[in-house]
């Protein structure tokens, strides 16, 4: 049977229609993984980040969207740039997408590809400083953006995209000083999304709380001797009763984590960072001579669920006692709880809609959640939290393992436009969500 010319013609046209949107699917995804390269390539790693090129490329970004836009400098030299897109019901508290835009120093000799060119090699994956830490993240949040408004989606709530500096050394001058400006008090803040981590299976990783560093320092001191003397309570014999027993305790915590009955973020760490002893020569240390002086540091990271008072009473009686001629003091140390006396965390119960609201929208995008988990180490989120705001851990990376702050840290295409497509759902879940319709809803029902 013989084809006729308008059938052979339609079926042309559907297959030069194929080609034609493939071709188009192809080159959106070659600008998107482009455009993720640019911002990777801008070397925002302490101790000098280009915080100028990376503001700049922001501000360059949200022009391409129309989104309204600003720069903030609570400290002169460290921007924060700050976006807006105006909801429909602009009353409503509004949705922040945060992020950090300073990275962590690179040792470049260790990478396989330099850490600030964004290589992709053949298996999809891109080399950068960053790539997982966060600026995966921050443009997540702008190409999600882009495809809602070529949809012509329509924000109920107001969203505002936040890039700040300096989360790499503690966010003193980024997002503390503007959590407590006036600035972010006018925005109306209803929740805030920030940086979570990789997860080596398919499900995605969400975190609820962070754990408190506490830095500890400890002191012995001791009478000074012959190198050849024995005696009791010299400082170095005092510091290495402490260091042994805070060895024994840290191995207790590793071995519930070993053991699969808690997650790393669940429990106390502790892990020594420096030791300090001797008394300096010309060719390094006087080898015949026992120190009076002896120091070692300590870094501590407290869940909000600990039991801090025991924790303290550990600290002052068992490894650094008075009575052995040991002090203690805190470099650094983060309450665990907030100034109501509550511990600093996001519920993740019936009682914060925002929680529901990610783990559905996640599943409805294809991905799923896993088991909400306590950040093992410090965010800007807790700086939100602080506030009483309910802030998620939230980067969509799975089946990749966790390289932040490692040498070749990378991130594969694949899993980097997956993400976009999860922040696609969560942002429309997020700005559409409406407490008072669901109010009244529940009262039409009861």
């Amino acid at each position: 049977m013989k084809l006729k010319w308008p059938n052979i013609m339609f079926i042309g046209f559907l297959l030069s229609t194929v080609a034609v949107t493939f071709s188009e699917s192809e080159s959106s995804e070659s600008d998107i993984i482009s455009r993720f390269q640019q911002y990777l390539k801008i070397k925002t790693n302490h101790p000098t980040p280009n915080y100028k090129q990376s503001s700049e490329f922001l501000i360059s970004e949200a022009n391409s969207l129309s989104l309204h836009s600003q720069t903030i400098e609570l400290v002169p030299g460290k921007p924060l740039v700050l976006l807006k897109w105006v909801g429909t019901s602009p009353d409503l508290p509004a949705i922040m997408l945060y992020s950090h835009t300073d990275v962590v120093p690179a040792e470049h000799d260790k990478w396989d590809h330099p850490p600030f060119e964004a290589h992709l090699d053949s298996q999809g994956r891109i080399y950068a400083r960053g790539s997982q830490d966060m600026k995966c993240v921050a443009m997540q949040y702008l190409e999600a953006v882009r495809k809602l408004k070529q949809w012509g989606f329509q924000p109920k709530r107001s969203i505002y995209l936040a890039f700040a500096p300096d989360e790499e050394i503690g966010g003193h001058d980024g997002a503390e000083k503007f959590s407590l400006s006036t600035v972010f008090q006018d925005l109306n803040v209803a929740i805030v999304l920030d940086e979570g981590l990789a997860s080596p299976d398919a499900h995605y990783r969400a975190f609820y709380a962070e754990r408190s560093p506490w830095w500890l320092k400890i002191k012995a001191v001791g009478i000074p001797g012959h190198g050849a003397k024995l005696y009791d309570n010299s400082a170095l014999e005092n510091l290495l009763k402490s260091i042994e027993s805070i060895r024994r305790y840290r191995a207790s915590q590793f071995d519930l984590i070993k053991a699969g009955l808690k997650a790393d973020g669940e429990v106390i760490s502790i892990n020594m960072a420096f030791l300090k002893a001797g008394t300096p020569s010309p060719t390094g240390f006087v080898m015949n001579l026992q120190p009076s002086e002896a120091e070692a540091g300590f870094d501590i990271r407290v869940p909000p669920t600990a039991d801090t008072e025991s924790l303290e009473r550990r600290i002052a009686e068992e490894w650094a006692p008075t009575w052995r001629n040991m002090s203690f003091t805190f470099k650094h140390k983060v309450s665990v709880r907030d100034a109501s006396g509550k511990p600093v965390l996001t519920k993740t119960d019936s009682s914060n809609p925002w929680w529901a609201l990610l783990e559905n929208a996640v599943q409805e995008a294809g991905g799923k959640l896993g088991k909400p988990e306590i950040f093992p180490a410090s965010t800007d989120a807790r700086y939100f939290r602080n506030l009483g705001l309910p802030a998620i851990g939230f980067s969509p990376m799975a089946n990749t393992p966790v390289l932040l702050h490692d040498h070749n840290e990378y991130l594969h295409k694949d899993e980097y436009l997956k993400g976009i497509k999860i922040y696609e759902s969560i942002i429309k879940a997020y700005a559409s969500y409406d407490e008072h319709v669901k109010d009244e809803r529940s009262k039409d029902e009861l």
